[in-house]
């Protein structure tokens, strides 16, 4: 297989083989990540992805189980050309269980309920989708580039196709300013939608990426270790889904894992539990340099 440049996965596509599909992301403009500002964006050609493809087969053999494609927002490939990567990843790939992309809300609305529905009858199972948050004054102040209502139609679409939604919230992207909003207001898109998925992500600052300045002016606070916790709990609180909520990552302060409604209550002990614990014992603040 041929990268270039650095390439991100979600840690849930740990064990899935990695086809770049696109190169950097199309929007590129949010405050807070650094991952592609070092790439102009393209749509890499159906041919050399077939091609590696094919290179996976050949290391991997038939029995690779999933497949991520990433760069940035691969759902932006036009329809026909990726149902015509989908249908060759199955046909090489006999075994898959799962096939996945990036798809923020922006460019999943480029696509009609039809289309989608096309593209999981071609193999898609899967969009991975960072909404970042529910509060429309910090989707301006980031620049995510979606409305809270975009991210509830895309999700809806989304949800209506058939396609598992893995939906993704930045914890503390509002900092102290706009911690309570940012709880409330993300709950109430998510119960909008129900998404398959929540996942849970701590903002982390990025050298690359324009909040750094921010940070660094002491124009945007970071949440501390009970703050952020306090920021979870708030949401869950709120949440009326059917969703599994997971923090996997290795920002978090407290990795929990359960599945709405059913562990509400679990869940708001552990964070309850979590938020009695001495700040000085959580992960120390983590800088980024990608």
């Amino acid at each position: 297989m041929r990268y270039d440049g650095v390439v991100f996965r979600p840690p849930s596509e740990a064990n899935s083989l990695l086809i770049q599909a696109t190169v950097g992301c199309p929007h590129n403009k949010c405050t807070f990540c650094g991952m592609y500002k070092h790439k102009r964006f393209r749509i890499r050609k159906v041919a050399d992805i077939k091609q590696d493809l094919e290179s996976g087969y050949k290391i991997y053999g038939p029995g690779v189980k999933s497949i991520f494609f990433p760069d940035g927002n691969s759902i932006i490939i036009k329809t026909a050309q990726l149902i015509e990567i989908l249908n060759y990843a199955r046909q090489l790939f006999p075994d898959l269980e799962r096939i996945t992309v990036y798809g923020a809300a922006k460019y999943v609305m480029l696509k009609s309920v039809a289309e989608l529905v096309a593209l999981r009858q071609a193999g898609l199972s899967r969009i991975h989708s960072g909404m970042e948050s529910g509060d429309e004054i910090i989707l301006n102040n980031i620049q995510k580039g979606s409305t809270p209502d975009e991210i509830i139609q895309a999700g809806l679409r989304v949800k209506q196709a058939g396609i598992e939604l893995s939906q993704y919230i930045l914890v503390g992207i509002g900092g102290t300013a706009r911690w309570r909003e940012h709880a409330l207001k993300s709950a109430g898109v998510l119960n909008a939608f129900d998404p398959d998925f929540i996942r849970l992500r701590t903002y982390v600052p990025v050298k690359q990426a324009p909040l750094w300045s921010e940070y660094v002016a002491g124009r945007f606070t970071l949440l501390g270790p009970h703050q952020a916790l306090a920021e979870i709990r708030l949401m869950i609180e709120h949440l009326n889904v059917t969703s599994h909520i997971i923090s996997d990552h290795v920002s978090n302060y407290c990795n929990i894992s359960g599945k709405l409604p059913e562990d509400k209550a679990e869940l708001l002990a552990e964070l309850d539990a979590a938020g009695n614990i001495p700040e000085a014992h959580f992960r120390p603040a983590l800088i980024s340099n990608l």
